[in-house]
């Protein structure tokens, strides 16, 4: 596991935060959901516009995005509705002390939502 720092907890707010990881030529989106935050990539996989750009809905614990109404679950990176059906990367990732960390190595695989 390779965890990078990426942000600072304190940068973290009620909106997604866009992060680049030069570490690893990639960009994310923070999200923050009571005392979980999730890592998604930041880029839609039907649309390719950024998901950090888009709002998140807490009681499903997933993210839209803005420019066609596409969700993806920030837990699995499952495409929720259409016309999205690509799922996109997630990552794990926690807090250590100020800082979100997150394994860029090991991205979560997506599964079928339930």
């Amino acid at each position: 596991m390779t965890f990078v720092a990426v942000a600072q907890v304190d940068e973290l707010g009620d909106l997604p935060l866009g992060v680049e990881v030069p570490e690893a030529d990639l960009e994310l989106a923070l999200v923050r959901i009571g005392d979980e935050v999730f890592a998604i990539q930041d880029e839609c996989s039907h649309g390719r516009v950024r998901l950090s750009e888009g709002d998140v809905d807490a009681d499903d614990c997933s993210i839209e995005c803005y420019l066609h109404g596409s969700m993806f679950s920030l837990r699995t990176g499952a495409a929720l509705n259409l016309p999205a059906t690509v799922p996109v990367p997630v990552y794990p990732c926690s807090i250590e002390g100020d800082q979100i960390v997150v394994d860029i190595d090991n991205p979560i695989q997506p599964h079928a939502e339930d």
